[in-house]
């Protein structure tokens, strides 16, 4: 097994792919309208409860706890701040942590206490404190309990809590440090109960939920009602390199009192497994579980866990959802094996099974029928042996594998946090579980799952900011349902369906969001629950049968785009199509347009070039999309474009005879240069211009015809000068005559500067009249590197015997140049070869540096 998880794990490397299609909708901040509560200078929205009886969402954020309108969450009702006190502060500060954040109180429990009241914890600068909030005054109470084991002490730290019955149950740190992890109940009727510190029962946990699964009534087996922990942990069964995750299911019984003589105050009921969320196809494993919501529905046979799960090896990019049914969970409780510790060592294995007698009544199990029958009506009279054995083994061996043995959905590239899913029941009769997951970008996904196929119906952008979504919440009225979430600065209010957001009958089935469906009457994509009484009306198919559609149901919805343009005009055609999962194809004049460069181009729009008479026509976007082997077609948008008439070409005023109009197809280019004694009107003038027009959809479809260009002012008319096919050779010879006399003009200004060959300086010598230059000193033997100096060599009559000691450039030459002085031959031959050859000096320098040839 420990051979099995380390290949796994590897495998999530080398071999990870995306399952989920990409979402078929995309909404943005622009498109919706979201309901979003916010007050400055308060941070950390992160504790939600909901009142639906009285309508109301409770918010805890950072020192304080809001009231607001289920609703419409941007109406707030009532508030109350809870600060911390100065001394708790500054002694918060002296033990090292920050004063501006982690020493404020974050409201981490809100759990219904009673009808009128609600039990509130918050981390109080590292000194976690309980209070009851009375919610018709909205005022705490002031009882300041001690929060230890009900709230974390950072507000950094995970923790999870639920209210069963007035009893407080919760997973969190019982110390300073966070080195305690706690499962423990909180009760004023029942004993307090905790979990063993010992890594077998917890090592190093990470909280992420926690609920209660009522037994049913009148069970046979006469069970009990249990409280579920859900929770990532380091391995204690596998010892790797590096700490192996483990994701964990946990389970206690309501009824537990603990032990008498052995394990006092603690669970007797404390079991945990392992949860197991795999891909079989590429043996994908996620390790990590981020959040899990229990879906309990009287139309359910049992309860169903749903899982977010990620892995901690951060390059593999990857989420997945898993869901879990109930009796797999408690087969592996109540019939499964147990693991104990090794003893001996065996590779990578610190736990085995444990084949051995399993004391009776069964360890871990609730005070069940079959406990009873024993006598044992509570775990107070249970056995030492069986309560020995629970406090030893407290890990199952076997696993909870999910439903279908494979994930419901595999994302790439995405990071889920949270989940909630609600039930609907769609026209067919059938109910479909749909996800809410959202995402560490501000992203929630809306999911949909069957035996055929895993959709992701629309993607909705909760926070443009790209804040991580902290907690998710459903209110799930059977009229009204929302979504809220809440991040670090804000909490947002979103329904469950955008359905008057489908403006057409193709639209809203092809989108097979088993809330909407389409009204033939009001002709609109409608919400099927907030719809009465009209379920034979409604138009709905998930399976994406768009044929039902009647033929008018989409006539009036788009209409006609018509638009005038200018003849040379780059024209371009937008279509907005909402599916991503669509193609689109364009039709010209009813005929399917084949879309080839340079004349067309399509990038996201159809893009014209070089408009002209035979471009005129009907232009139509469609979109095409693929629904369960059938495909189908709708029109998008329309558009109707015209040329306008070509007025007579502009003639000259310093023209004595008028040019022939030219064809439009010759004409490239019109180019008018301005003379300030006359001037051309204004049409004339946008005549003139060739320019480029986009088209698009904003553009207000009752407008039937729109100019193109605006009004030009006056400009001067000077000589017109018209560039065809015609005088592209009059064009071509008046460029080569002007490179030619550029070229001309750079060889004089090289040759006088003297950077020219000697028969250019002989031309440069006659062109100075015979002007004779004195012999320059200084020779130029390499490009790029420092001209080395040579001064005159003076005679000894000339300089007193003395002779000056050249410069020292850092180079060695040949004897034969004297270091860089040039050998002259005899004086009677000097002038004759200075005017000759004024630089024949042969000089040959050989750099040490440089490779010899």
């Amino acid at each position: 097994m420990a051979g099995y998880l380390l290949v796994a794990l590897l495998c999530c490397l080398l071999r990870a792919e995306a399952f989920a299609p990409e979402s078929r909708l995309t909404w943005q901040e622009t498109d919706i309208s979201l309901i979003r509560f916010q007050v400055q200078e308060v941070y950390n929205y992160s504790t939600l409860l909901l009142s639906e009886d009285k309508d109301i969402l409770y918010i805890g954020a950072r020192e304080v706890i809001f009231a607001v309108n289920a609703q419409n969450i941007s109406e707030q009702k009532q508030e109350v701040y809870w600060k911390v006190a100065e001394v708790k502060s500054e002694e918060c500060s002296r033990k090292g942590k920050s004063k501006q954040t982690e020493c404020l109180n974050y409201i981490r429990v809100l759990q219904p206490f009673n009808e009128t009241a609600l039990f509130v914890c918050g981390t109080n600068a590292f000194q976690p404190m309980c209070d009851i909030l009375e919610l018709n005054s909205f005022k705490l109470m002031g009882k300041n309990e001690d929060g230890r084991g009900r709230c974390p002490f950072d507000p950094a730290q995970t923790y999870t809590s639920v209210m069963v019955d007035g009893d407080l149950y919760s997973g969190t740190s019982y110390t300073f440090l966070g080195s305690e992890p706690i499962i423990c109940r909180h009760s004023q009727h029942l004993s307090y109960l905790r979990t063993e510190y010992a890594v077998p029962w917890l090592n190093e946990p990470r909280f992420v939920h926690a609920d209660v699964i009522r037994a049913p009534v009148n069970n046979p087996e006469g069970d009990d009602d249990k409280i579920y922990f859900f929770f990532t942990e380091v391995s204690v069964e596998y010892e790797f390199f590096n700490k192996l995750l483990i994701p964990r299911i946990a389970r206690v019984c309501k009824g537990d009192q603990g032990g008498l003589r052995t394990l006092q105050k603690k669970w007797t009921t404390f079991l945990k497994a392992r949860l197991i969320c795999h891909s079989p196809e590429n043996n994908l494993i996620f390790n990590v579980v981020n959040d899990v919501f229990i879906l309990k529905s009287p139309t359910l046979k049992e309860p169903i866990i749903y899982g977010v799960f990620t892995s901690h090896l951060n390059n593999v990019g990857m989420s997945a959802i898993c869901s879990y049914s109930l009796s797999t969970v408690e087969d592996v409780f109540s019939k499964g094996k147990y693991m104990q510790s090794a003893t001996v060592e065996q590779a990578h294995t610190k736990w085995v099974q444990f084949n051995g007698e399993i004391p009776k009544p069964r360890p871990g199990a609730c005070i069940n029928r079959e406990a009873k029958e024993m006598n044992y009506t509570s775990s107070l009279n249970l056995p030492d042996k069986t309560l020995q054995f629970v406090k030893d083994h407290p890990l199952m061996d076997e696993t909870v594998t999910p439903i279908g043995k494979r994930p419901k959905l595999v994302h790439q590239n995405v990071t889920y946090t949270q989940i909630v899913v609600d039930q609907v029941k769609a026209l067919d009769g059938s109910s479909y579980d749909v996800m809410f997951i959202s995402t560490d970008k501000g992203i929630l996904h809306k999911a949909i799952s069957n035996d055929l196929e895993m959709r992701i119906i629309e993607e909705i952008v909760l926070f443009p900011d790209h804040q991580s979504v902290q907690t998710l919440l459903l209110a799930d009225k059977q009229s009204k349902r929302y979504i809220y979430a809440g991040s670090n600065t804000e909490v947002v209010q979103s329904p469950v369906a955008f359905c008057e957001k489908l403006t057409s009958c193709t639209e809203c089935i092809l989108t097979r969001d088993p809330y909407c469906a389409w009204h033939p009457v009001k002709n609109s994509c409608v919400h099927i629950l907030e719809e009465s009484n009209t379920d034979r009306l409604l138009i709905q198919e998930l399976n994406g049968d768009a044929s039902r559609c009647p033929d008018s149901a989409d006539k009036g919805i788009r209409e006609s785009m018509r638009y005038k343009v200018k003849a040379g005009s780059t024209v371009e055609l937008k279509c907005s199509c909402k599916s991503k999962l669509a193609s689109v194809f364009w039709t010209f004049n009813d005929e399917t347009l084949n879309i080839n460069p340079p004349k067309y181009l399509l990038h996201g729009t159809l893009m014209i070039i070089n408009v002209t008479e035979r471009d005129a026509g009907t232009y139509q976007c469609w979109s095409q999309e693929s629904v369960m082997d059938k495909v189908f077609s709708q029109l998008v948008m329309k558009h109707v474009l015209e040329i306008e008439k070509t007025p007579l070409p502009l003639t000259s005023t310093t023209q004595s005879t008028t040019r022939r109009e030219e064809p439009l197809e010759t004409t490239r280019f019109h180019t008018v240069s301005k003379e300030t004694t006359t001037k051309m009107s204004t049409t004339q003038a946008a005549t003139a211009f060739v320019g480029v027009t986009q088209l698009n959809n904003k553009i207000t479809p009752t407008i039937s015809q729109m100019e193109v260009y605006s009004s030009m002012s006056d400009v001067g008319v000077g000589k017109a000068l018209y560039l065809t096919n015609n005088n592209d050779c009059s064009l071509l010879i008046i460029l080569v005559i002007i490179f030619f006399f550029l070229f001309l003009l750079l060889l004089t200004y090289n040759c006088y500067k003297g950077f020219l060959p000697t028969p250019c300086l002989k031309f440069r010598d006659a062109m100075m009249h015979g002007k004779k230059k004195t012999p320059l000193n200084l020779k130029d033997c390499e490009q790029g590197v420092k001209e080395t100096l040579v001064e005159k060599v003076c005679t000894e009559n000339q300089c007193g015997g003395a002779q000056k000691a050249p410069h020292d450039t850092g180079y060695e030459t040949e004897p034969d140049c004297g270091n860089g002085n040039i050998t002259h031959k005899d004086d009677d031959t000097t002038a004759e070869n200075e005017t000759d050859q004024p630089f024949d000096v042969k000089c040959e320098i050989k750099y040490a540096d440089s490779d010899g040839d």
